[in-house]
C-alpha cells in the first residue's frame, strides 16, 4: 500500500526509511543481497539496521560494478530467512519510507514468500512519488535519489549501498517536508495533488508554525 505522506506526517507516527540492494531488477528471479534501514520520528533517529545477505547465487559483474558488493563479501553472511525475524521486529509499528518503493517492496515480498511468510502489510511512503508531486515537471532522471540529494545538498557517502541510501532517503523525506513548510514563512504547498493540497490546508488551519507541526 503506497501511503500519502501528508497523512503519515500529520499522524506523527514513527517511520522506517529502508533500501535494498539486489542481484538484478526482477523480484521473481533475483535476490536481495543487502538491506539497510533507519527508524526515525519527529525528534530524530531512533535505530539503525544493516546486513549483507547471502543470495545462494553469484552476483552478476555488472551489478557489482554498481553497488560494489562482491561474492567474497557475502561468504558466511546470513540468508534472508535467517534475518527476517530481526527485520520484522525492527520495522514493526512504523510507516515504511523508500525511494521507488514498489521495487523494494516487491523484492521484500518475494523473499518473504520464499520464507513462507506473509507479505508486508505496512503503510509505505514513496519518496519518488512524493518528489514528483511536490516538484512536478522535473526531468525523469532528476527524480533519482542521488540527483534529488544533490539538489537539496544532502551528503551521499556510498551511493547504491543500502544503509547509506536509507539514510539519504530519510533525509530527503524530512528535507522535502521542511522545505515546503518553511516557504515564505508559512506552509506553502506546490504539489498538484488535490489530496495533498486539502491536507496541507487542514494542517495550516491547526498550526501557525508548520515546520514544528509537520516534522
Amino acid at each position: 500500500m503506497i501511503y500519502d505522506w501528508v497523512f503519515a506526517v500529520h499522524e506523527h507516527v514513527a517511520f522506517t526509511a529502508f533500501d535494498t540492494e539486489t542481484t538484478g531488477l526482477k523480484a521473481e528471479e533475483d535476490r536481495i543481497i543487502e538491506i539497510g534501514a533507519v527508524t526515525f520520528d519527529r525528534k530524530g533517529i531512533i535505530a539503525r539496521f544493516s546486513t549483507l545477505i547471502f543470495p545462494d547465487r553469484a552476483i552478476p559483474p555488472d551489478v557489482s560494478k554498481i553497488n560494489h558488493i562482491t561474492d567474497d563479501m557475502l561468504v558466511n553472511k546470513p540468508r534472508f530467512c535467517e534475518i527476517v525475524s530481526d527485520f520484522s521486529r525492527f520495522i514493526k509499528g512504523t510507516v515504511l519510507v523508500a525511494h521507488n518503493a514498489n521495487f523494494d517492496v516487491e523484492f521484500l515480498n518475494a523473499e518473504l514468500s520464499l520464507c513462507k511468510k506473509q507479505p508486508l502489510s505496512h503503510k509505505v511512503v514513496d519518496t519518488y512519488a512524493m518528489a514528483q508531486a511536490v516538484f512536478p515537471g522535473l526531468g525523469r532522471h532528476q527524480y533519482r535519489l542521488q540527483n534529488l540529494a544533490l539538489q537539496f545538498g544532502l551528503t551521499v557517502h556510498a551511493a547504491h549501498r543500502a544503509e547509506d541510501d536509507a539514510r539519504v532517503c530519510m533525509e530527503l523525506f524530512t528535507t522535502m517536508i521542511a522545505h515546503h513548510a518553511k516557504q515564505n514563512g508559512h506552509c506553502v504547498n506546490h504539489a498538484q495533488s488535490p489530496t495533498i493540497k486539502k491536507l496541507i490546508q487542514e494542517i495550516q488551519a491547526s498550526s501557525t508554525d508548520c515546520s514544528q507541526e509537520l516534522f
